[in-house]
C-alpha cells in the first residue's frame, strides 16, 4: 500500500506530465474535497500558482455553501476561475425532477462540451477515483474522449512504467486522472496533512454529514457523528457504507452512472 508521499509524488508527476504533453489543458474543481485535494496537488506541482485555468461546471442547483466556498478558495488562491454554463437548458427550467440522465447530460456534459469547444482545451484533469464507483475503476490514468465527447471504456490505451497515451485527434480531449490511485481515506489522511480547506458541509451536525457533494436536489447526508477530519478517518476505516449513497443519481438504474460516462459525463 503507498504512502502519501508516494502518492502525491506520483499525481504530480502525472500533472506535470500533462503540462508537458498538452497544448491548452484545464483542471475541472466540482468544490468537493477530491476536486479541491487535485487543486491543492497542481498548486505544490508549479511551487504554488496554477499554470491553466479552473472550471467549475454551474448546474444553478448547487448548494450556497458550495458557491460561497468556490468564490472563498478562487480568491485566496488566485486560480483562474472559469465557470461553464448552460444557459439554455437553464432557462428552460430543466431540472432533476424531469429525469437526472437527462438532467446531468445538458447541465454538465453539454455544458461542458460547449465549453471545451468554445475554448479550446484539449485535456482535462479530473479528481475522480476507482474507489469511488464501479465505472471509475475501468478508467486509465490518461482517458480519450472523441469528437463527440464518448468515452470507450471498452478500448483504452494501455499504461505501463508510468507510460502514458498523451496524443489527441482533431476535436477530441483527454481526460486526465491524477488522483485515479488514491482511495477516500488517503484524501482525508492527506488534508488532514496539508491543512486543505474544505466546505464544513462534510462535518456532522445533528447526526448527520454530506460524505459527497453534488446538486441540492440530487444529494442527501448520512447518519454521522464524524464532526472533525479525525473524526471522519476514524468512521471510514469502518463503515461499510458506499461514500455516494447520497448522491440520487447513482441509485437509479444499474448502469446510469455507466450512461453518463459514456457520454462525457466526469
Amino acid at each position: 500500500m503507498l504512502d502519501l508521499n508516494d502518492l502525491e509524488n506520483r499525481t504530480i508527476y502525472i500533472v506535470r506530465e500533462t503540462y508537458a504533453e498538452f497544448n491548452r489543458p484545464a483542471v475541472l474543481w466540482s468544490v468537493g474535497k477530491d476536486s479541491t485535494t487535485m487543486l491543492w496537488l497542481c498548486r505544490k506541482a508549479f511551487f504554488g500558482k496554477i499554470p491553466f485555468p479552473v472550471i467549475h461546471i454551474d448546474t444553478g442547483y448547487k448548494f450556497k455553501k458550495m458557491y460561497k466556498f468556490r468564490d472563498e478558495i478562487a480568491r485566496e488562491w488566485g486560480l483562474d476561475l472559469l465557470v461553464a454554463k448552460n444557459e439554455e437548458a437553464i432557462g428552460e427550467g430543466l431540472s432533476p425532477e424531469g429525469g437526472k440522465l437527462e438532467c446531468c447530460t445538458r447541465l454538465k456534459t453539454e455544458a461542458l462540451k460547449s465549453f471545451l469547444e468554445k475554448h479550446g482545451f484539449d485535456a482535462l484533469i479530473l479528481a475522480i477515483r476507482r474507489d469511488e464507483h464501479g465505472i471509475r475503476a475501468k478508467e486509465r490514468y490518461f482517458s480519450p474522449r472523441d469528437e463527440d465527447f464518448k468515452w470507450d471504456y471498452k478500448d483504452q490505451p494501455l499504461e505501463m512504467w508510468d507510460q502514458f497515451q498523451g496524443l489527441v485527434g482533431e476535436g477530441s480531449h483527454m481526460r486526465i486522472h491524477p488522483i485515479l490511485h488514491w482511495r477516500e481515506l488517503d484524501v482525508w489522511e492527506y488534508i488532514k496533512r496539508e491543512g486543505i480547506p474544505v466546505n464544513p458541509m462534510y462535518f456532522a451536525v445533528d447526526g448527520r454529514r454530506f460524505r459527497s457533494l453534488g446538486c441540492e436536489p440530487c444529494t442527501s447526508p448520512i447518519e454521522s457523528n464524524a464532526a472533525s477530519i479525525d473524526e471522519i478517518v476514524e468512521e471510514l476505516k469502518t463503515t461499510k457504507i458506499a461514500e455516494r449513497s447520497g448522491r440520487a443519481q447513482d441509485k437509479e438504474k444499474s448502469f446510469t452512472m455507466q450512461k453518463l460516462r459514456a457520454l462525457g459525463y466526469m
